[in-house]
């Protein structure tokens, strides 16, 4: 855990899951660019984390904090967003951004794998914000912010249970988005289309030149994108935003 103390009272707080590496690191960092203090919501990356929020201290000026947690687990999540508001008193913006996948044939996916998935990917955004929300609806303010993927909006052949899960995720966040407006929070969504991150390791060269030229834009996404996107809904100048989804893929889906 690496902590510094606040700088000012009116600082937010910005809880980020998945943020050791990949688009979840470069959430981190744009938010600490904002002036946002960081947690860094990590499960087996320990050290990237930790460096992660050292960098952030010394480059930004700004509190950052490492928290190992399997958000597929209810009470290790109660625990993290205890810790979080031991060290900052609260989430005031939430981006749940952890995630796995994997591609496989439907008639090859095991129940487990299926279980696995959705544990990941769906059930740990249902956790994470059912245990963000009392401090936002104290506050009467927050935002949160759910990446999906554009395999969520039209899903993907061989990641039927990647597919099923990111677009659980879309319906959780346009669902939730009307229930928790009067209390003046925020939901949104970003269905991120190919980025270059861990998760595309596994694909070839070849592969990549497809999906390069596949995608309108005529180029592959980039952590950044994603990161800003989510800054912008976050901000003020989104003030008027919920319950949407925000498509960044390059015109792969329109």
């Amino acid at each position: 855990m690496v902590y510094i103390k606040l700088t000012g009272d009116n600082m937010k707080t910005a809880l980020i899951t998945g943020a050791s590496k990949g688009i979840g690191s470069a959430i981190a960092v744009a938010f600490a660019q904002q002036g946002y203090a960081v947690a860094l919501n990590y499960n087996n990356s320990k050290d990237r984390a930790e460096n992660l929020a050292d960098v952030i201290c010394q480059s930004y000026n700004v509190p950052a904090l490492a928290v190992k947690c399997d958000i597929s687990d209810f009470n290790e999540v109660t625990e993290m967003f205890k810790i979080v508001k031991e060290n900052f008193g609260g989430a005031d913006v939430l981006v749940n951004n952890a995630g796995i996948s994997c591609q496989s044939l439907f008639t090859d996916i095991t129940p487990e794998q299926w279980r696995n998935m959705l544990g990941v990917n769906l059930d740990g955004v249902f956790y994470c914000c059912k245990s963000a929300l009392p401090y936002m609806i104290e506050k009467k303010s927050g935002a949160i912010i759910n990446i999906s993927s554009m395999w969520g909006q039209v899903g993907a052949s061989c990641e039927v249970h990647y597919s099923a899960a990111k677009a659980g995720i879309i319906g959780l966040t346009k669902a939730l988005a009307k229930e928790v407006a009067p209390s003046g929070i925020r939901v949104n969504c970003i269905a991120p289309g190919v980025v270059m991150t861990d998760m595309m390791s596994s694909f070839s060269q070849e592969d990549l030149n497809e999906l390069k030229e596949e995608t309108p834009l005529q180029k592959l996404g980039t952590p950044k994108n994603i990161a800003d996107a989510a800054v912008f809904l976050a901000s003020s100048k989104a003030d008027f935003i919920t319950g949407q989804v925000l498509g960044v893929n390059g015109g792969f889906v329109i």
